[in-house]
């Protein structure tokens, strides 16, 4: 089934390639919510200790003040990416008072809409620009929905890969046009698989009352205070997590066939008014509502679970930095793992990377509009019924069990999981891909349902689990030890930062309107 797979990988090795695959590089991004002593979302600003939002590097916002978002750079092993991250975190928990982190990708108790402070990041153009945009989100789509919380898997293959790769095709396309066309096929691909990462990773099968305010729901009642699919795994990549919930009406979707189409579909909908979203307003009693009326306000609206990427130039447009061509792919579809104090596990992140080369290894064919269904489909029923006994999923219009499936995929990434094990010098590959297949054959072992069951054993509800974990979490940061050196790397990357911010401040020397104005006016990809 997987015979391009076999063949490409295959000859890497007949090559004596397979060093290649050892200089990949990995990044992180964690959202978390600031909570107060109470389990209730903070009202507090993002601590100053911790450096401007705006212009910090690592740790910044996300919607909300209180959704603190940690990042972290590329890195030349799941390791040491995890290994920055602990840092980041222990330095935060440094300044956080009597707040703490919460440990889950669902809330905590939502007291309605205005108890979710949107992020603030200043005075300047550039600051202002980013809070109004989440100003229009909360608008259009809600601000509770936007406190969901996840984990984004960056990653790129090194220059030396895309070198031999390209030789062993024969493809003489320029090596941004060869690079870029094969991320596109690696995002196509895992779109066609990406209901297994909720199976797999889904930790959100539980959600507080509070969180849909009042509001009708097919989820069962767990207790007085909880909501629950017995079957879920992942509610935030479902129905009530965050989607462009305008898509079926306004008819967009993002085009996958390339980079350029992908990027003319997004620049459509930076572009083209809404009528739905016309009635919200634009300036109402002297404040923007949101950045525009169009269907989408910047790129980043739209939700995908992963995205392809190009670092823009400071505030250059994502559509326009992807003319570069692709440099690397962001996986979205991650819950907070609420079993592990930094929010995954290192070997979650090498099966993650041993999926991604599968996908970019594999044939990729261009999606259709009815395989567009599918796989919309496809990631509704994962998320919403993953661990229900025989669920059939729609593949080519047919249907099979997401087991049989899952243990398809399995199959055809084993010969992927001993190339990056003979390119590490390690099994570590491998003996994920075996932990991976035993959750595969037991459901009980995934951990939506290893939640589940930890809420029935101690008779607790949502808020309670996640209460709990979230203080061995704390305890967790507060123990850990944070060299001198380090303290002082994170207080000075602080310090310059919020410089970096008063300097921005000072300089604006446009007018918000016409920064505005300017910042759309840039050549629009055709």
């Amino acid at each position: 089934m997987f015979e391009t797979v076999e063949k490409r990988v295959g000859r890497i090795l007949r090559d004596g390639h397979e060093s290649v695959l050892a200089g990949s590089a990995i990044g992180l991004e964690k959202e978390t919510l600031r909570v107060n002593a109470e389990g209730k979302i903070a009202q507090t600003p993002h601590p100053q200790q911790l450096g401007s939002p705006l212009t910090h590097p690592w740790i910044t916002t996300d919607y909300s003040e209180a959704l603190t978002e940690i990042i972290t750079p590329p890195c030349d092993s799941a390791a040491n990416a995890l290994a920055f991250l602990r840092d980041t975190q222990v330095f935060v928990y440094g300044h956080l008072g009597e707040e703490l982190l919460w440990a889950t990708s669902m809330p905590c108790v939502v007291a309605g809409e205005t108890s979710i402070p949107i992020a603030q990041y200043g005075s300047s153009n550039a600051g202002q620009m980013k809070t109004i945009y989440r100003r229009g989100l909360g608008y259009r789509y809600g601000r509770t929905m936007q406190v969901i919380a996840g984990v984004h898997f960056n990653y790129s293959m090194s220059p030396a890969f895309w070198s031999v790769y390209q030789s062993m095709e024969g493809d003489r396309q320029t090596p941004t046009e060869f690079r870029s066309s094969h991320y596109m096929g690696l995002v196509r691909n895992l779109q066609r698989l990406g209901w297994l990462v909720p199976y797999l990773f889904g930790a959100s099968p539980a959600v507080c009352k509070s969180f849909l305010g009042g509001q009708p729901t097919q989820l069962d009642a767990f207790n007085d205070n909880t909501y629950y699919g017995p079957w879920a795994t992942s509610l935030r990549m479902g129905d009530i997590g965050y989607q462009n919930n305008k898509e079926a009406e306004i008819g967009f979707k993002a085009n996958y066939d390339s980079v350029h189409t992908y990027a003319a579909s997004l620049e459509y909908a930076i572009s083209t008014s809404c009528p739905e979203y016309e009635k919200i307003g634009l300036i109402v009693d002297g404040e923007y509502r949101q950045l525009n009326t169009n269907i989408l306000q910047v790129e980043n609206e739209y939700y995908s679970t992963i995205r392809p990427k190009h670092k823009p130039d400071g505030d250059e447009r994502p559509a326009l930095a992807l003319m570069r061509g692709v440099d690397y792919v962001e996986l979205r579809s991650l819950d907070v793992n609420a079993f592990a104090p930094l929010g995954i596990h290192e070997s979650q992140l090498d099966f993650l990377e041993a999926f991604l080369v599968f996908c970019l290894l594999d044939d990729s064919p261009l999606i259709s509009v009815n395989e567009r269904h599918e796989i919309d489909n496809n990631e509704l029923l994962a998320a919403h019924r993953g661990r229900e006994p025989d669920l059939r999923l729609a593949r080519n219009g047919r249907t099979i069990t997401l087991r049989d499936w899952a243990l398809e995929v399995c199959d055809g990434m084993e010969i992927v999981c001993d190339v990056l094990d003979r390119a590490n010098d390690t099994d570590r590959y491998q003996r994920t891909l075996a932990q991976q297949r035993e959750v595969i054959r037991d459901t009980e072992a995934t951990p939506s349902a290893r939640m589940l069951q930890e809420m029935r054993d101690n008779r607790e509800g949502f808020f309670h689990f996640a209460w709990r974990m979230s203080k061995a979490h704390e305890a967790f940061f507060k123990q850990a030890d944070l060299s001198p050196q380090r303290a002082t790397f994170f207080s000075e990357a602080a310090a310059r930062s919020r410089q970096r911010q008063a300097e921005l401040e000072a300089s604006d020397a446009l007018s918000f309107e016409e920064y505005l104005r300017r910042y759309y006016e840039k050549p629009p990809v055709r």
